[in-house]
C-alpha cells in the first residue's frame, strides 16, 4: 500500500499547516490538557487524509486475461442499475451502472475495459449530492469512451459530488489503454457512471460493494 501521487503535495502542505496549528495551540489554550486533546484531533485528521490517498496495488496482467469482462472503475457501492438511453455519444439504449464513492473508499478511477480512447470531454456543472440521479448530467463531470478490441464502445463518467470539488482526468484521445490502468482521480466523495451494452450479462446488484480494478461488473456479449 502506497500513497497516490495526487496526495503528495496536498499532504505536505496540510502537514505544515497542522504543525503550525499544534504549536499555536500551546499558546492558545491555558491548560496543557486541551493542547494535547487538540493535537490528538489533528493527528487523527491527518491519519484520515493519508488513508484517503492510499493506493492499493492490483494485478493488471490477471484482470486483462478476460477481454470481454468489464471491471469496476472505482471502489464504492452500486446505487443505481437501470436501462437508459445514452445521448451524449452512444445514442442508444444501455445499462447504466452507478457507483457512489464515500469518503472511506479509494478514489482512484480505473479503465473498466481495454481498448482505444475515442472520446474525452469535460463538462462544468453544479455540486449536488452525488447519489442523486440528476447529478449524473447536472454536476461537474467528465465523459470518456473506450472502443474495445471487439468494437464495443464503453462510456463512463466521473461525477463530482457535494464534497468533491476537483476532478483529475488523465485520459487522452487516441491512446490505447489497458483495463485497470488509472484514468483519473476524484477528491472527497463522488460517483462514477458506466454505460454498457444492453445485452450484457450483469454480474453485480444494487447495494453491492465493489472494488476498483477487481470486481466484475458485467460480461459483454
Amino acid at each position: 500500500m502506497t500513497i497516490h501521487k495526487e496526495g503528495y503535495s496536498f499532504l505536505i502542505w496540510t502537514f505544515l499547516i497542522l504543525i503550525l496549528l499544534i504549536i499555536f495551540s500551546f499558546f492558545l489554550f491555558s491548560k496543557l490538557l486541551y493542547s494535547f486533546i487538540f493535537m490528538f484531533l489533528i493527528i487523527t485528521f491527518y491519519s484520515f487524509l493519508i488513508f484517503f490517498f492510499r493506493n492499493p496495488e492490483i494485478d493488471l496482467q490477471k484482470i486483462n486475461k478476460e477481454e470481454n469482462v468489464v471491471i469496476s472503475p472505482a471502489d464504492g457501492k452500486i446505487i443505481e442499475l437501470k436501462k437508459v438511453f445514452e445521448k451524449e455519444f452512444l445514442n442508444k439504449n444501455c445499462i447504466c451502472v452507478s457507483i457512489f464513492m464515500s469518503l472511506f473508499d479509494v478514489h482512484i478511477n480505473r479503465y473498466p475495459v481495454s481498448g482505444k480512447v475515442i472520446y474525452v470531454k469535460y463538462h462544468p456543472g453544479k455540486y449536488m449530492l452525488a447519489w442523486l440521479s440528476k447529478s449524473s448530467l447536472k454536476n461537474e463531470h467528465t465523459t470518456i469512451v473506450v472502443n474495445t478490441k471487439e468494437n464495443k464502445k464503453i462510456l463512463f463518467r466521473q461525477i463530482a459530488g457535494f464534497l468533491a470539488r476537483r476532478i483529475v482526468l488523465y485520459a487522452k484521445n487516441n491512446f490505447f489503454v489497458k483495463k485497470g490502468e488509472e484514468f483519473g482521480f476524484i477528491k472527497f466523495g463522488s460517483r462514477i457512471d458506466i454505460f454498457i451494452p444492453e445485452n450484457s450479462i450483469i454480474k453485480v446488484k444494487k447495494g453491492e460493494k465493489v472494488i476498483g480494478g477487481i470486481t466484475k461488473i458485467s460480461i459483454i456479449r
